[in-house]
């Protein structure tokens, strides 16, 4: 692999991209505390999107000459959902705004102090920037309320006020080529980056984002968008997706069956979703795996080690491994806080010294792959912030790192014609905004 190719190896996040190509932007960050640069490349589960019957658009992409050559009057839309102990700053950070001016305005206006002050976790904050990182508009979701909060530059600086929310939904087709990274490609044909990091969620057991794309790959979408007074406020669910890597054709359909499941499925009706995830915690490294004798540190006797632990820093977000109930969330001895799932069939998953469990996390509760059901700690016989991961099977623990995990069911015959038909609609939309990328190349 040549200098060049490896270049697409790298893919930081385009805000960080923006900033750096602009000196006086970093200094800025450099000198206001609260803009302190934060980088994340989660992949968290999509919110469920508001129920209102989609329109299709179709938007052409300039040549790549143009695309190449932005002019500075281009915009990007960024969006974020709130977290505990957020503040507008600490959101306009991670939106990627680098301003000073409306820092200030932000800072000095009543209305978006009183705002800020009742953020709940969870809601959504978008904002439009320019590439410098200047902000031109933020939208902020007022809490309990169909309503935003819509901060605007004018001629004159900024305005603030509340508007009535009025969303519209539209299906958006979107095409791209790779020719430094991912992240720039989806900057160049404007598609979100919550719709960025689904695709990646995606086919991310299919191809490695960081080692296998190649200058050259190709993608194509298809994903609802929501509109307020005309302008994007929000992106939602990733429809369908194409991506072409090193002329591998990977394709993805979302089908939601009658009782409102949703998942991605190949153009063979076979799901894309893993029964069960490898892991229960990102960026993590094994510190312990299964074994039938190991020395305890702090018993100091050889005993069994029926499961995996994974260092990772306390407070680190735990989720469920795949659907499941919650049939224990307690503290149990040597466990310490403890959180059992049970899903389907005969497995069951066990995560122990949690430092807390997530809220509305308790015995009963219906939990999806991927939600957070606790944070890491060190409670119970731990020498260390850790989590101890067992993967039951009748009760009885197995290796997770060696054992064959069960496939998602696949679906039913009714369930798969209304798939074919759903799918060759959405086929049929990838088609079209893929040659309008190819017509551009060309």
């Amino acid at each position: 692999m040549d200098f060049e190719e490896s270049r697409i190896l790298a893919h930081s996040h385009p805000s960080i991209d923006r900033l750096l190509r602009h000196p006086w932007a970093a200094a800025a960050i450099g000198g206001v505390s609260l803009l302190g640069m934060v980088a994340a490349f989660a992949i968290a589960p999509t919110a469920e999107s508001p129920r209102v019957a989609p329109t299709t658009v179709l938007e052409r992409l300039p040549a790549p000459t143009v695309i190449l050559l932005k002019s500075e009057n281009a915009a990007f839309l960024r969006e974020e959902r709130v977290r505990r102990g957020d503040t507008i700053a600490s959101l306009m950070n991670r939106l990627g705004i680098a301003d000073r001016e409306a820092l200030q305005f932000i800072g000095g206006n009543r209305q978006t102090q009183d705002v800020a002050r009742h953020l709940r976790p969870g809601n959504t904050v978008s904002a439009k920037s320019s590439e410098g990182g200047e902000l031109l508009a933020l939208y902020v979701e007022l809490p309990g309320e169909d309503a935003l909060l819509v901060v605007e530059r004018t001629g004159d600086g900024f305005v603030a006020q509340q508007e009535a929310l009025h969303l519209e939904s539209r299906a958006v087709l979107k095409s791209g080529e790779i020719r430094h990274s991912l992240f720039a490609a989806t900057d160049e044909a404007d598609i979100p980056d919550a719709v960025a990091l689904q695709m990646v969620a995606i086919f991310s057991s299919e191809v490695d984002f960081h080692r296998d794309l190649r200058k050259g790959d190709r993608f194509s979408l298809v994903y609802e968008s929501f509109t307020h007074r005309g302008q994007t406020v929000r992106s939602g669910r990733l429809l369908a997706a194409e991506l072409i890597n090193d002329q591998n054709v990977l394709r993805a359909y979302w089908f939601q069956t009658e009782d409102g499941e949703g998942a991605y499925y190949a153009a063979d009706g076979s799901s894309l979703r893993k029964a069960f995830l490898r892991s229960p915690i990102e960026f993590s490294r094994v510190t312990s795996g299964f074994s039938g004798a190991r020395f305890h540190p702090i018993l100091r006797t050889w005993r069994a080690h029926k499961g995996v632990d994974y260092g990772a820093p306390t407070g680190a977000g735990i989720v469920a491994v795949a659907d499941g109930v919650v049939e224990t969330a307690e503290r149990q001895s040597g466990y310490g806080n403890l959180v059992v799932l049970k899903h389907q069939g005969r497995y069951s998953t066990a995560y122990g010294h949690l430092q807390k469990f997530a809220k509305g996390v308790r015995r009963g509760t219906r939990v999806r792959q991927g939600d957070t059901i606790g944070y890491v700690g060190q409670t119970g016989l731990a020498t260390g912030p850790h989590l101890h991961y067992e993967f039951r099977v009748n009760d009885q623990p197995v290796d997770p790192l060696a054992i064959s995990l069960p496939r998602a069911i696949p679906l039913t015959s009714s369930r798969r014609t209304r798939f074919n038909a759903s799918s060759t609609t959405l086929q049929a939309q990838l088609n079209l905004a893929g040659q309008t990328t190819l017509a551009a190349i060309e």
